[in-house]
């Protein structure tokens, strides 16, 4: 990052030199904003300079989130015969290939993945250990929001499971909370019966709050050969 300009934000070019060399600057977010703004900087070249400056990026406003890119819907389609799906920063579908609709019961009411955990018989009956994974997902949650405390549709997310769920009620009143990309699932399909799924969660940095989450057959299941099942059941005839 190079300034050629040292009025704009009222530093000179030896204050930017320090920065770039890391030495100990003491600096306000408003400063470090106005320099942004007087070199032009986009959302990745802010976040360079507040961590340049030993601060933490703000938070992206979801607002100025665009549409997912055409890629990752590939991608998602490209994983089949495995589930895959995409969660914004709030647990909403934001998008879903056809296996991960088919192994976790999503239907086309199911627009937030925290919501149908605890309201979507479907969803919660694809669980073998529904009981047991639902304090990991709460706890989970409560850490994804504590990443952004002014964001209020987290408050609003649990005022509304709170009221609907006396299950999510209880389990968010211990105050519990956990930060792991990655786990074990366990489901159980009508048609073809249990199948162990280990998953990643992978953030989208263009995507702020976003993430990728894919699902693996666990080795020593017949995960894999049930998945082929599937996928011959649901292939089109003809």
């Amino acid at each position: 990052m190079v300034c050629t300009n040292n009025t704009s934000a009222g530093v000179g070019v030896s204050w930017y030199t320090w920065l770039e060399q890391g030495r100990d600057i003491k600096v306000s977010a408003q400063v470090l904003d106005a320099i942004a703004d007087a070199l032009r900087l986009d959302a990745h070249e802010r976040a360079h300079l507040y961590r340049l400056a030993g601060l933490n990026p703000p938070p992206a406003d979801p607002r100025a989130v665009g549409p997912l890119d055409p890629k990752l819907h590939r991608l998602l389609e490209g994983w089949l015969p495995r589930p895959a799906y995409i969660l914004d920063r709030h647990w909403g579908l934001a998008a879903v290939n056809s296996m991960a609709r088919t192994v976790f019961g999503f239907s086309g009411r199911d627009h937030n993945c925290l919501v149908a955990f605890f309201t979507s018989s479907r969803y919660r009956a694809a669980f073998t250990h529904w009981e047991q994974a639902a304090p990991d997902v709460v706890a989970r949650f409560r850490a994804d929001a504590g990443k952004h405390p002014a964001d209020p549709q987290f408050q609003r997310l649990v005022t509304h499971l709170s009221a609907i769920s006396t299950e999510f009620a209880r389990i968010w009143a211990q105050h519990e909370v956990t930060e792991t990309g990655q786990g074990r699932k366990f489901v159980t399909h009508p048609h073809v019966g249990e199948m162990v799924f280990d998953y990643t969660r992978l953030p989208l940095p263009d995507h702020p709050g976003h993430c990728l989450v894919l699902h693996n057959p666990a080795p020593g299941t017949e995960t894999a050969d049930r998945l082929d099942l599937l996928t011959r059941e649901h292939r089109p005839v003809g």
